[in-house]
C-alpha cells in the first residue's frame, strides 16, 4: 500500500474525538493539489469535517482500485508464466495422468507419501478449473471486477506452491533399503592405513635413521708364506 494511501486510512480509522482536521485538510491538498481547496477548507477544517471526510473516502476508494488492479496484473502474469512452465496444463501432454512423475518404488512407499501424488492429481484438477474461469473472465475485464479475479489468482499461485512442496517431498523420499545401502556403501569405502601406505624398510635399518659409511680397516693384511720345500735326494 501507498504511504499517503495508508494515511489517509489511518486517518478515516481514528474515532471522530481523536481526528486532527487540519491533518486531514492536508491530506486533501496532497491527493488533489488543489491549493485553492485548501485555502478555503483550511480556515475552519472542522466545520468542513463531512466535507473533508467524504473527499477523503472517494480519494481512499480510488487509490485501493488502482493498486488492486496493479496487483491483479502483477499476479496473473505470474499465473501465465506457471502456466507456460508446466506441462500439466498442454493441450498435447503426454503424461495428462502424471504416470511419468510416478515412483516406480510408489507401492511401497509410506501411505503419507503416497498421499502427497494422489493430492497432487486433485490439485492439478482444480488449477485446470480456475485456469479456465480465469481464461472465460480475461475474454471481457469489462463485466469482470479485479476482485472477481483476485481470489482465484490468489488460490491458484497457491495450490502451484502447494504442488511444488508435495513433489519435492514425494521425489527425495528416501526408504528404509536405500538408507541401508548407502550405509553399506559408505563402510566399503574404507580408506587404508597410513602404515599400509609407507614404503619398504630394510630389515637392518630404521625408517629415520641416517645411513652411516663403512670405516676401512687400519690392519695391513699379511700373506702367509709357507717354508720351502727340501728335496729328499740332498746328502743329510
Amino acid at each position: 500500500m501507498n504511504k499517503l494511501t495508508e494515511q489517509v486510512a489511518q486517518f478515516l480509522n481514528t474515532p471522530d474525538e481523536q481526528r486532527d482536521w487540519n491533518t486531514a485538510a492536508l491530506l486533501l491538498l496532497q491527493l488533489t493539489n488543489n491549493t485553492i481547496l485548501y485555502r478555503n477548507i483550511s480556515l475552519n477544517p472542522k466545520g468542513k469535517a463531512e466535507f473533508i471526510e467524504g473527499k477523503l473516502r472517494q480519494h481512499l476508494k480510488a487509490r485501493r482500485d488502482i493498486e488492486a488492479h496493479d496487483e491483479v496484473i502483477a499476479m496473473q502474469q505470474q499465473v501465465n508464466t506457471i502456466i507456460d512452465s508446466r506441462t500439466e496444463f498442454k493441450e498435447k501432454n503426454e503424461a495428462k495422468d502424471f504416470k511419468a512423475g510416478k515412483r516406480a518404488d510408489h507401492d511401497s512407499l509410506p501411505e503419507d507419501i503416497q498421499a502427497l501424488y494422489v493430492e497432487n492429481l486433485d490439485i492439478v484438477h482444480r488449477m485446470r478449473e480456475l485456469h479456465l474461469r480465469l481464461r472465460l473472465l480475461s475474454e471481457d475485464t469489462q463485466l469482470h471486477t479485479d476482485a472477481e479475479r483476485k481470489p482465484l489468482l490468489d488460490e491458484f499461485i497457491s495450490l502451484d506452491k502447494k504442488l511444488h512442496a508435495n513433489w519435492d517431498t514425494y521425489d527425495h523420499f528416501v526408504t528404509k533399503e536405500e538408507s541401508e545401502e548407502k550405509a553399506d556403501n559408505k563402510e566399503s569405502e574404507i580408506s587404508p592405513s597410513s602404515m599400509d601406505q609407507l614404503p619398504e624398510q630394510p630389515n637392518d635399518s630404521s625408517p629415520n635413521a641416517p645411513s652411516t659409511p663403512k670405516k676401512k680397516s687400519s690392519k695391513k693384511s699379511t700373506k702367509s708364506v709357507s717354508a720351502p720345500s727340501v728335496p729328499s735326494d740332498l746328502p743329510k
